[in-house]
């Protein structure tokens, strides 16, 4: 019988492994190669719409004051997208940042940087971009990089999602999260050289002339060696270029003529009349690109002035309002900031950073109410965790204790200042509640058989007094205690004498006791 059941065991076991491999195994659309893959289509069309919105907040924000161009770049990535290996929901957006950027999401979701845009001179370039981009969607490349990294944490993406660049990547919070790691992966040489070859292909079946792909790759090889630094931290921080690229380029451009792709548009003339709105107001971009540097900088005063200029040369762009909030916020003058938010919002009423600004000034005039609003919009856009703080400080002064603790909780995982004053603000609330699981004790025996209590702080915060109470019993005799412990230090620890000696020649392991912390105070 027990042979039986390990032959059946055996079996089952065998089964299940078939069944593992045939999900896990499939053909890729693009390239026909069999793979692992454990994202299926359907999840990679959730996890792109998911984090689209989020991440176009995260980057700026879509380009509205002309959206004449929006429509053109969906237009031209549509037509490319006819021509794909893979039938998905494609969507292409421009955003309202100056640094030169593209990316993709799993499932068909595509954002490129105003910056990008000026940086080119043809629509045959812009199609080797979406198409690049297009590709990695296609070729399930930012699917599969998940998956590595399932199989490297053994972990399921459910779990990696519900467990969990840009000037804001740094302070996103929760799920969103993941969406920042996924729009600035890294991708392997393979996949370049896959969304290279593809792309070029997508483009030129489209009726575009290939050699734009070359002439393209040129130019950003000549761009990185010059080491451009708005380069640097944009395309070629997720997409780096290198002669060999161009070289491939060009063996694939022969290849197509070959194939009887001769010829093919370029469209010059009508890629400039599309970007002829960015063309001219370039000066007021330029002024703001330059307020941001100077108010990184901590130059406050020159920043308002080069805001001022860009709003001057091109009121009706909600940024440079936001921006002028910003500087406002930052010096204090909070009235000025909600004004200069209010503008901005009028100009643009899905950008979550006017919200949050507009919020923050509230905060700190007072309007409680205002600021609640405004935040929870922010966080509805995008959850950051400079407005999960606030938040938290708010609820808090509304002694709402558990609503501020989850606030806090959340801010807490994003890195820096911010999450580390969240951190303790969290720890704070919680000790009262959860004060083992920061205080550890521990019986131990010191010198003649004294019982003693070890305790370790092990939270970010000092301690000013806590109750630790202590039962023991001991050859047959029971004692308890409550114990005094005060201004212990973050990752320090006391021996506290509990008044108890051992019976002679008896150990520790004889001793059945407890410890308990209670009533916590923290500085």
């Amino acid at each position: 019988m027990r042979n039986l059941h390990y032959v059946h065991a055996i079996r089952s076991f065998a089964l299940l492994g078939l069944m593992s491999w045939l999900v896990a195994c499939a053909v890729n659309p693009v390239t026909g190669q069999r793979e692992l893959g454990f994202i299926s289509e359907r999840e990679e069309i959730q996890l792109g719409q998911q984090h689209y919105g989020p991440m176009q907040q995260s980057e700026g924000g879509l380009f509205k004051v002309d959206p004449e161009l929006s429509a053109y770049v969906n237009e031209v990535g549509q037509r490319l997208a006819a021509e794909a290996d893979r039938d998905l929901p494609y969507e292409f957006v421009v955003l309202n940042n100056s640094v030169p950027n593209a990316w993709a999401l799993p499932g068909g979701k595509i954002a490129i940087n105003r910056g990008l845009l000026i940086e080119m001179g043809s629509e045959a370039e812009l199609a080797a971009v979406l198409g690049h981009e297009i590709v990695h969607s296609a070729a399930r490349h930012g699917a599969q990089n998940m998956e590595r990294g399932m199989l490297l944490q053994g972990a399921l993406l459910a779990t990696a999602i519900a467990a969990s660049s840009s000037e804001y990547a740094g302070a996103i919070v929760g799920g969103a999260a993941v969406g920042a790691q996924l729009i600035s992966q890294r991708y392997g040489r393979e996949a370049e050289r896959e969304a290279d070859y593809y792309g070029t292909r997508y483009m030129a079946r489209a009726g575009y002339d290939p050699q734009a792909a070359v002439s393209l790759q040129e130019t950003f090889v000549r761009l990185s060696n010059a080491r451009e630094p708005g380069w640097l931290e944009g395309l070629f921080a997720s997409h780096p270029p290198s002669s060999e690229r161009v070289q491939n380029n060009r063996e694939l451009v022969a290849e197509l003529r070959r194939d009887g792709f001769s010829g093919g548009e370029l469209g010059e003339e009508r890629y400039r009349e599309r970007l002829a709105f960015l063309a001219e107001n370039s000066e007021a971009y330029a002024a703001f690109d330059e307020a941001h540097t100077l108010a990184r900088q901590d130059r406050m005063d020159d920043a308002m002035r080069e805001a001022e200029r860009a709003i001057r040369l091109l009121p009706e762009e909600a940024r440079f309002h936001g921006l002028r909030g910003d500087i406002f916020l930052n010096q204090s003058a909070y009235q000025e900031a909600v004004e200069s938010y209010d503008n901005a919002l009028m100009r643009d009423s899905e950008f979550f950073n006017y919200y949050l600004g507009r919020g923050l000034a509230h905060s700190r005039m007072g309007n409680r109410a205002r600021a609640q609003e405004d935040l929870q919009a922010s966080v509805n856009l995008l959850p950051t965790a400079m407005a999960m703080n606030e938040l938290g400080n708010l609820s808090l002064a509304q002694n709402d204790r558990n609503q501020a603790k989850q606030y806090f909780q959340q801010a807490a995982s994003a890195p820096g200042s911010i999450g580390e004053q969240a951190t303790v603000a969290f720890v704070r609330l919680d000790m009262a509640d959860n004060p083992g699981e920061y205080l550890r004790s521990r019986l131990t025996v010191g010198d003649q058989g004294r019982l003693l209590v070890q305790v370790v702080n092990e939270s970010p915060v000092a301690i000013r007094s806590a109750r630790i109470d202590v039962e023991v019993a001991v050859g047959g005799r029971t004692a308890t205690r409550q114990l005094s412990l005060s201004s212990l230090a973050s990752g320090q620890s006391r021996v506290l004498d509990t008044g108890v000696n051992l019976p002679a020649e008896a150990e520790l392991s004889e001793v059945r006791g407890s410890t308990r912390v209670r009533d916590v105070r923290v500085d």
